[in-house]
């Protein structure tokens, strides 16, 4: 499975601003951002040689910070002939017209060569472990009640769901293993689904004066507020009701698999643009981080636990910078192993004392496979008729010894509509139609030895 995030480029519906998580307060002077003046000052100098010339209430908005904050550092940069009024379009200065001087654009290419980043301004380091540490999934609840109806859609044995609650409960680790196509990865989904809730994050962290881009479509999926317009203010003084450097998004939920490899867990830098994107255990940070398939990731499984025994001990990963210098960063993830490889098999005891639940997702009996497979013919328009199922367990996993699999019922329903598809024929679970699905699917069973050659 590629990395990926559930249901993406979604946006999801509008909450109260009264029901949002803990909201960074929005910054009133330059202090208040963590920032020093000159390095605002050159994503201004960035944002005016990209951009052109900008009203200074879209600057304010193109950078995200309240414009009385940026309307110091415009002045400061008329004085020294690095900006200049080119209009007016009406009262005050956040409708003035403000471009690059000759002096500007030459400071200007200087700051884009050092860094290409033109956007929000960045959080520092300090500010983002306070803000993750406020909105921590240690903070998330679920009860037996929100399990139960959550996973009410998977056929499980009712002990195997009542250990799934303490473990998101705990926030710290589970694995989840078992044989393969029994639902491992649609339970940690689900798990995921089941925390719900919101969290702002911001849109890039600044450590050390480089940028870290953290905001990312493809795992975040932003909330529309209700109160939006009130939340942003007017960016013409009047205060937000939050810091517009961060973005509301639903709880992160960071999927990755086979292509998983060392690299990725450390931070990604661009040698042209001179930027970093953030790992994917940060883009997580406050969700959940699913590693699907494991032990069968390009590296070592034994190197990649090793690079998480720290961060599962003590919730903080060591980040490098490509200048060599390490920083701490929050691991504030719950963080789930889905595989069908034994634990034993995969890791040493020390290891697996750092991962807290061990849940084994075990096959169907006879009496759930029975009900996933009245649950899929239902969903697919399929009348449902025990005798087939009758026909499967006597002809294929009695008499070859398969095992049955949760995914079985589906797939060979799947397999069922394609062949009723070809023979123009209504999909119905004749004993025909059943063993040409079942033949098709299942290869565990004897076959006709090749002919001997002449």
């Amino acid at each position: 499975m590629a990395i990926g995030a559930i249901n993406n480029n979604v946006m999801y519906p509008a909450e109260r601003l009264s029901d949002l998580p803990v909201a960074p307060p929005p910054p009133e002077r330059i202090d208040d951002t963590g920032l020093s003046a000159e390095f605002v000052t050159e994503l201004l100098l960035r944002t005016l040689y990209v951009q052109g010339a900008q009203l200074g209430k879209l600057l304010s908005e193109r950078i995200r910070l309240p414009f009385p904050i940026i309307d110091d550092l415009l002045l400061s940069m008329q004085h020294r002939r690095l900006i200049e009024v080119h209009g007016v379009t009406g009262p005050g200065r956040a409708t003035y017209v403000f471009d690059l001087t000759d002096a500007g654009r030459g400071r200007a290419r200087e700051a884009m060569s050092a860094m290409s980043y033109v956007g929000p301004a960045p959080v520092p380091l300090s500010q983002y472990r306070a803000s993750v540490g406020a909105q921590s999934i240690q903070h998330a609840r679920v009860n037996q009640e929100v399990v139960h109806a959550g996973l009410n859609w998977l056929v499980l044995d009712p002990s195997t769901v009542d250990m799934v609650g303490p473990a998101i409960n705990s926030a710290k680790s589970m694995f989840l293993y078992g044989e393969s196509g029994n639902g491992k990865t649609a339970i940690a989904e689900t798990i995921a689904g089941m925390l719900g809730g919101s969290q702002f994050i911001p849109y890039a962290v600044e450590v050390n004066g480089e940028i870290l881009v953290l905001y990312d479509p493809v795992y975040h999926r932003a909330v529309d507020l209700e109160e939006s317009r009130a939340a942003k203010g007017t960016w013409l003084g009047a205060p937000a009701a939050y810091d517009q450097r961060y973005v509301l998004v639903q709880r992160p939920v960071v999927i990755t698999g086979g292509e998983l490899n060392l690299d990725q867990l450390d931070l990604q830098y661009d040698s042209t643009t001179h930027l970093y994107q953030a790992p994917f255990q940060m883009k997580a940070n406050g969700g959940v981080l699913i590693v699907d398939d494991f032990g069968r990731q390009r590296v070592p499984h034994r190197d990649l636990l090793n690079r998480w025994i720290v961060p599962l001990e003590k919730k903080v990963d060591y980040l490098t910078l490509h200048t060599g210098a390490k920083f701490p960063m929050p691991f504030d993830c719950l963080l789930i192993f889905a595989t069908n490889i034994p634990p034993t098999n995969l890791v040493e005891e020390a290891f697996l004392r750092r991962i807290h639940y061990k849940i084994r997702v075990e096959s169907p009996t006879r009496e759930q496979y029975e009900r996933i497979f009245e649950r899929y013919c239902e969903q697919n328009a399929v009348p449902y008729a025990p005798e087939a199922v009758a026909q499967i367990w006597r002809d294929y996993y009695d008499r070859h010894a398969i095992a049955p699999r949760g995914c079985h019922p589906r797939d060979l329903i799947d397999h069922l509509r394609d062949i009723s598809s070809y023979m123009g024929k209504e999909p119905r679970l004749t004993p025909d139609l059943v063993r040409l699905a079942a033949e098709s699917y299942f290869l565990d069973f004897p076959v006709a030895p090749p002919a001997p050659t002449q």
